[in-house]
């Protein structure tokens, strides 16, 4: 089995190795070796990453969507939740607790689609659904409390899936989703990508 270096890697997938480094930190990209303080990916795990499809973003219910940007997770000191971000170990509520949080985000746009895209390193790793109803603070950003978490994956390769919804059109949105690829540019958490729809 042939085994590369995360810069062999990035370089395979065109990304910069910060980009890969939070797939490897979020525990996405199974069966990664280590020698010394390097990591090693199989080249088959580069290649499936590569080849992976583009986010079938027609299924939404808007001409754009908005996508969340996360980071691998991280514990903090919060008074409703330990982690902010995106782990594979984390369990379904607590990975709910660290993807919501207070946005800077057009929230119409947010809930317009009908479920919000969440994604590591431009990968869809979790769909967020129940978006109808915000609140705004005094910096003017946006919270979704009423948020369910449709889906998420436990490994990208594969994908692995795990659809937790309990309404059947938000499971199929989560598998449509989960694994694509979603690239998206932001300043912020929030991105926001047009879905092509046809009419």
């Amino acid at each position: 089995m042939m085994l590369l270096t995360t810069g062999q890697a990035a370089q395979e997938l065109g990304c910069a190795i910060t980009t890969l480094r939070r797939l490897i930190h979020a525990e996405l990209l199974p069966g990664l070796s280590r020698r010394g303080v390097r990591v090693m990916i199989p080249l088959a795990t580069v290649q499936n990453l590569a080849a992976r499809a583009h986010a079938p973003l027609q299924h939404l219910g808007a001409d754009e969507t908005a996508v969340l940007r996360v980071d691998a997770a991280r514990q903090v000191a919060e008074t409703d939740r330990q982690w902010i971000g995106f782990a594979t170990t984390l369990l379904p509520n607590d990975l709910l607790k660290a993807l919501r949080g207070w946005w800077r985000c057009d929230a119409e746009s947010v809930a317009a689609a009908g479920a919000l895209p969440v994604t590591v390193s431009g990968y869809v790793v979790a769909v967020l659904t129940g978006l109808d109803q915000w609140e705004k603070n005094a910096e003017g950003r946006h919270a979704f409390p009423q948020a369910r978490l449709a889906g998420y994956l436990t490994d990208l390769v594969t994908p692995t899936k795990q659809l937790t919804a309990a309404a059947a059109e938000e499971r199929q949105l989560a598998d449509h989703l989960l694994g694509t690829r979603l690239p998206s540019h932001s300043g912020g958490a929030i991105a926001y990508v047009p879905t092509c729809r046809t009419v």
